[in-house]
């Protein structure tokens, strides 16, 4: 694949129905379809075809079902890579896994290492436990799921990525810290790092208000939608640009490195 120093994202800031994956692909095609920008990547929320649902046996897919097939379609449409979680049933456990689809067909994947054990999640998904580095268009990037953002050590930079991103389901509650930890990893690492969240109200009554959001390797905010609406924002970023800023600073020549046991 051709490398490039650009990349336009696409961030899908939705609301969600309730396990129903066939009427949440139905939407996100139509918000993808109206994107009118050549698009790089398109990065969907943490389980997008449901809803951060408890009930994985209910909805889950493996991966030769229909969302996939869905994603590989869209990619190969639209030329460009899409990006989300959804729940994967796989030597009978279940995965709260993302997805990175390329436009040739590739699949990568990431299973989500810190399940949120607040909702339960720990006691019906199974954990992953190695970070993925995506290889598209020149950039590595580092995709990471929700809850992962709460634990630094697991986000650091130590594979030299140029790109953060996590896809969320992160409650009106804690917003708070939803936008202070996105800017501490950027800030940490030296990278552009982006949270895609959903809005609406979910089966349980809980109240998501988006807060998606880029921001670069010095913790600037590229772009947010506080509005706790659907949106699709399209920012640029520029390798060469960070590239620069960690050329002059350098502060990632001084990090630590932790070995997990």
């Amino acid at each position: 694949m051709n490398s490039t120093n650009k990349l336009t994202i696409a961030l899908v800031q939705a609301d969600l129905v309730w396990e129903n994956p066939t009427e949440n692909l139905h939407r996100f095609q139509e918000k993808i379809m109206t994107i009118s920008e050549a698009i790089d990547l398109v990065i969907l929320p943490e389980m997008f075809t449901t809803g951060f649902t408890m009930n994985p046996k209910h909805v889950a897919e493996t991966m030769d079902g229909k969302t996939v097939n869905w994603m590989l379609d869209m990619a190969k449409h639209k030329n460009c890579a899409i990006t989300g979680s959804i729940i994967i049933k796989e030597d009978n456990q279940f995965f709260n896994r993302l997805l990175f689809v390329h436009p040739s067909g590739q699949i990568d994947f990431y299973d989500k290492k810190h399940t949120f054990t607040l909702a339960g999640e720990h006691k019906v998904f199974s954990a992953g436990n190695n970070k993925t580095t995506v290889m598209y268009k020149g950039w590595r990037i580092c995709p990471l799921i929700c809850y992962d953002l709460r634990f630094p050590v697991w986000a650091r930079n130590t594979e030299d990525y140029d790109l953060l991103f996590y896809v969320a389901s992160w409650p009106k509650p804690r917003i708070e810290a939803w936008d202070t930890l996105l800017k501490a990893r950027a800030i940490e690492n030296m990278s552009y790092t982006i949270g895609v969240n959903r809005v609406g109200t979910d089966a349980n009554g809980y109240e998501y208000n988006g807060n998606s959001a880029g921001y670069d390797m010095l913790g600037n905010c590229i772009t947010k939608n506080n509005k706790g609406e659907e949106e699709s924002l399209v920012i640029e970023i520029d390798k060469n640009e960070q590239n620069k800023v960690r050329d002059k600073f350098r502060f990632l020549e001084d990090r630590d490195y932790f070995k997990f046991q």
